[in-house]
């Protein structure tokens, strides 16, 4: 006693001191009978010593002095003690404290069952239910149950406690049953969550709560609101939780009425001052792109949270509005409220839209200050992403490499950022090692991460393997992942199995059915792409700005013209899609493939926006087509305006000097472009032989079957010219004697990869080629005549489309 009363500060009666101090003081100054008359005033006093306790030294001594008074056996003390500790931090002393009640009732087991489940130890506070469960002197009653089904790590440890439940009559308690639905949503058993709802003979608000809310987690927004329609028939008013749990639904499935209207009942009840509720307004908003009303809501707010300025923020940042995004941020920044995690997040895609790599670092360089990266591997995701989508890669594979703990969206992220940079290779050798780490299990993005990878490379082996795992875990019917195997082998060269998939999966969306018809662009079967077109209209299926892409470039591989004019006005006309950029190039292409040069040129000067380098461009390759050199130049002229540094834009330009002869033109196009330090991409083929990929560049002298690539190519040689096969030397692009000028030609890569693959495969099996750039024409002669000697299918994807060779003929009807 003597050595407690030293451990204790000094009481200065007229100083402000620590509540806890004040009544220790009182216990030792005051009479005997003191103690006494403050545990009758236990809900008042009691209350305040044990809430002044903000450390573990404070409620150590708390604890001290309650031993010391005798009162190690208060059943009500100790249970506060043992929620103090919890609540503190300290799991052990709480279970200390808990072991050393000797006659526990409900409240005590049940407080150090909520102990452990407050602090994330679910094994624990099962464990302990099930020493309750055995202990017969006590029985549970409903506040047990809550926590417990909140702490079940799977659906059977939630079945056995339902059990329980129904054991011992508590199955009709709205606390109990809402935990109960809770509970099922949670493990996506929403039916048995529903027939809980149903069987309930009294529901609160709360309950409705939380069957709207296991609905919306389940991604079942129609029956979601189906339940919001029984509750507003029943006559039950919604409240905050339930208009932020209903507007996610109205975003779901794409009912913007229905957003107003709750919002118009949020103003009619007076909710409008909740923050929770507008944020959730604000989120609705922005999900229908109506950026005046989100921020309508945001000016009207009184009070804002950091999350009512990460909403206006993000709002902006996804409807492609970075810089007044930015703005919102500055002005959040102006008034004190300090970013948080989903602030940067925000920040990384912003930065991106301004194509901003200064920024881009800065914002790493204050997440690492924070420390935030160890934190949440969220933001280092975003990190990750941002770097991706800037061009750099390096910087996105570093921040990767520092994440203290790596989830799928890590590395799903990773596998996109080498695919959207070019880098297929690198993207499956991610997704490689990604399979090496057991505790990582592929998800939907990891399939829509890689496929196209595959696809890019050709690598249709592996992509049939892929597709093998999505047939046994079912998700080949999901529509994202379906869309990537149609993608997949469409760009693979197996449009009959592309073909046959799409027929297979749901086909509501747009999303499907795009996918279908760039595939058949590709392929040069724009007829059929246009039919296509006209049965997704019919079934009712909003076609949408990707789709008009699509079906524009199909028309534009297959020379379908008046076709092409008819989808870009019914675009605009019936559709009400506006034309952007990318429609703008593909109808460029349109004319231009057709030899309408002037009509292409007027299109681009009409256009309501600036046209881009990629414009610009599709005119200048039209000219290449067509030889025109004047307009070339001009094209030119626009394109080093835009985009001084793409390689392709001279070579373009240089190609067709060449073609007309006007060598000094070639010379010094090249000459600019080596003295900006640009140098051309050199051209590549691949061949699949098994489960190998080959690749060969023009004259390639390397291989170890070199020697009898080329016999077989100047056999080929000779049987062509007996055919008729005469040389077009127009596509040699340098000044050199008619022989050279033949060998050159011979020994491009496309011809050398077939080649192999003829020397390499059975007679009559199909040739698959992939190449990085467009094939020459004299090669795409070259090889009609190779698929008719050889009577083999020689399927061609060059950058921009399929070409199927057989008995002579190419699909594309030699328009390309």
């Amino acid at each position: 006693m003597l050595s407690l009363r030293k451990s204790l500060p000094p009481f200065k009666p007229n100083s402000t001191v620590f509540p806890l101090q004040r009544w220790i003081h009182q216990v030792f100054s005051s009479a005997t009978g003191s103690f006494q008359q403050i545990s009758h005033d236990r809900d008042n006093k009691n209350n305040v010593v044990f809430h002044s306790c903000t450390d573990i030294g404070n409620a150590k001594q708390l604890h001290a002095l309650l031993t010391v008074l005798g009162k190690a056996q208060n059943v009500v003390l100790f249970t506060q003690l043992v929620t103090l500790y919890a609540t503190l931090g300290d799991l052990s002393l709480s279970r200390n404290t808990f072991e050393h009640i000797q006659r526990k009732n409900i409240f005590t087991w049940n407080s150090m069952v909520a102990a452990y489940v407050r602090c994330g130890r679910y094994r624990e506070a099962m464990y302990c239910v099930s020493e309750l469960l055995s202990n017969s002197c006590v029985r549970p009653d409903f506040y047990t149950f809550a926590p417990v089904l909140k702490a079940c790590v799977s659906v059977v440890d939630g079945e056995k406690m339902h059990c329980w439940v129904l054991k011992m009559g508590f199955e009709h308690d709205v606390y109990v049953a809402a935990s109960l639905i809770h509970l099922y949503s949670r493990f996506s058993a929403v039916d048995v969550a529903h027939k809980v709802f149903d069987d309930m003979p009294v529901r609160d608000v709360g309950s409705w709560n939380a069957m709207i809310s296991g609905f919306l987690q389940n991604g079942k927004a129609a029956r979601a609101l189906g339940v919001l329609g029984r509750m507003k028939v029943e006559g039950v008013k919604m409240d905050t939780v339930t208009v932020a749990s209903v507007l996610p639904v109205c975003a779901q499935v794409n009912d913007v009425v229905c957003g107003m209207l709750v919002h118009l009942y949020v103003i009619k009840q007076g909710l409008e001052s909740d923050v929770f509720v507008c944020n959730a307004l604000i989120n609705l908003y922005s999900k229908f792109g109506r950026l005046q009303d989100a921020q309508r809501v945001f000016d009207g707010m009184k009070v804002r949270d950091v999350v009512s300025w990460n909403s206006i923020i993000a709002a902006y940042e996804q409807n492609d509005d970075p810089v007044t995004a930015l703005g919102f941020f500055k002005r959040m920044q102006f008034v004190g409220m300090g970013p948080d995690l989903l602030t940067v997040v925000s920040l990384t895609s912003i930065f991106v839209q301004l194509s901003d790599r200064r920024i881009g670092r800065a914002v790493h360089g204050f997440v690492m200050r924070r420390g935030w990266l160890e934190e949440d591997v969220v933001i280092g995701n975003a990190l990750v992403n941002m770097y991706a989508k800037l061009g750099l890669i390096d910087c996105a594979r570093a921040v990767f490499e520092q994440l203290p703990r790596r989830d799928v969206i890590s590395w799903n992220t990773l596998i996109t950022g080498y695919a959207q940079n070019g880098l297929a290779s690198e993207a499956i050798d991610a997704f490689n090692m990604m399979g090496e780490c057991r505790t990582i299990i592929p998800n939907q993005g990891t399939w829509v991460s890689i496929l196209p990878a595959y696809s890019h490379i050709g690598a249709l082996q592996q992509g049939m393997k892929i597709h093998g795992r999505l047939i046994k875990n079912c998700l080949y019917l999901d529509v994202f992942v379906a869309t990537c195997l149609i993608n997949m082998y469409g760009e693979c060269g197996r449009l009959e199995d592309a073909m046959s998939l799409f027929y297979e999966i749901p086909r509501e969306t747009s999303v499907p059915w795009n996918a279908i018809i760039s595939s058949l662009g590709i392929h040069g079967h724009g007829e059929e792409a246009l039919q296509l077109f006209k049965d997704m209209l019919a079934e009712g299926v909003k076609a949408d700005h990707i789709t008009f892409v699509s079906l524009l470039s199909a028309c534009s591989h297959s020379g379908l013209v008046d076709e092409g004019q008819w989808c870009f006005d019914l675009m605009q006309k019936d559709c009400g899609v506006k034309p952007n950029l990318k429609h703008y190039g593909c109808m460029v292409d349109l004319f231009g493939r057709a030899g309408n040069l002037e009509k292409a040129y007027n299109l681009v000067n009409n256009m309501p926006e600036q046209a881009d380098a990629s414009i610009w461009g599709t005119l200048l390759a039209a000219c290449r087509i067509h030889g025109n050199a004047e307009l070339g130049t001009l094209a030119l002229d626009r394109l080093l305006e835009v985009d001084s540094e793409n390689v392709g834009y001279y070579v373009l330009l240089s190609n067709i000097y060449a073609n007309v002869g006007k060598w000094e033109g070639a010379v010094k196009v090249r000459s600019l472009a080596r003295d900006r330090g640009l140098r051309k991409t050199p051209g590549w083929s691949s061949v699949v032989v098994g489960s190998v990929v080959e690749v060969f560049y023009a004259g390639n002298q390397t291989h170890p079957q070199c020697t009898e690539i080329y016999k077989e190519l100047r056999v080929l040689n000779v049987k062509m010219k007996t055919l008729g096969y005469v040389p077009d030397y127009s596509f040699v692009l340098q000044d050199v004697e008619e022989d050279e000028k033949e060998q050159i030609l011979t020994s491009h890569s496309e011809r050398v990869a077939i080649a192999f693959g003829l020397i390499s495969t059975p007679p009559k099996s199909p040739i698959r080629i992939f190449k990085n750039l467009r094939v020459c024409g004299d090669c795409h002669n070259a090889t009609k005549y190779i698929s008719k000697i050889t009577e083999r299918d020689i399927i061609v994807r060059d950058s921009n489309r399929f070409h199927h060779f057989k008995d002579g003929g190419c699909s594309c009807g030699d328009y390309w």
